[in-house]
């Protein structure tokens, strides 16, 4: 699975829609990729893979209440290639950190990914370890499956964007006969119940 992908196929869309031809598969396509996005931009996350362990850097920040000092790092779901290292200068030399623990603890039985580390102070090494970009994390970030919750978001998301061609005005149905509705600009009320969960509230940086 690559990073930042579409969550359901043109044809997936196609038999939701109950459209039997292929006439309107390149609209289809892009009505998938443009709700799947939405859904990355609505959660503050995307449900795709890197495909090799790749550096990313991150801030970590000192808990008084935990005695711990605790980095937000995006989401993971694989320990595959993990390594954690921190900046010892100014120079960019960076040093390996031992000890540090994956968050929350039970992300992974429950399918869910870890989004935090937490690296007690005994381990914490390097100058610079607790200012910006301080602390180096190795991995293959992202989410080994995609939900089944956000395949259902993206197809009605993309439906609803198919409906969009018929509606120049942003309204689509009929006031005689009770079926008018306003498409609003955002993502659809159900999408926006169906993802509730998977809403990340706090950004890794």
């Amino acid at each position: 699975m690559a990073w930042a992908p579409d969550y359901c196929t043109a044809d997936d869309l196609a038999e939701y829609l109950r459209i039997d031809d292929d006439l309107d598969d390149a609209e289809l396509e892009r009505a998938v990729t443009a709700s799947s996005r939405a859904i990355d931009r609505h959660t503050n996350r995307q449900f795709g893979l890197v495909a090799t362990p790749e550096a990313r850097y991150y801030t970590a920040r000192w808990s008084r209440s935990r005695r711990t000092w605790l980095v937000p790092i995006d989401d993971l779901m694989t320990e595959t290639g993990f390594e954690v290292a921190t900046e010892q200068h100014a120079a960019g030399e960076f040093v390996a950190v031992v000890g540090p623990v994956l968050r929350p603890r039970n992300a992974g039985p429950e399918g869910r990914p870890w989004t935090e580390l937490a690296i007690p102070d005994a381990f914490a090494v390097g100058a610079r370890f607790g200012q910006p970009d301080g602390v180096r994390v190795t991995a293959r970030f992202g989410w080994t499956t995609v939900p089944v919750a956000v395949e259902q978001a993206s197809l009605l998301q993309a439906s609803r964007l198919v409906a969009r061609r018929s509606a120049p005005f942003g309204v689509a149905g009929s006031p005689e006969v009770g079926s008018e509705m306003r498409l609003l600009a955002k993502v659809d009320p159900d999408v926006a119940v169906t993802l509730d969960g998977y809403r990340r509230r706090v950004w890794a940086r």
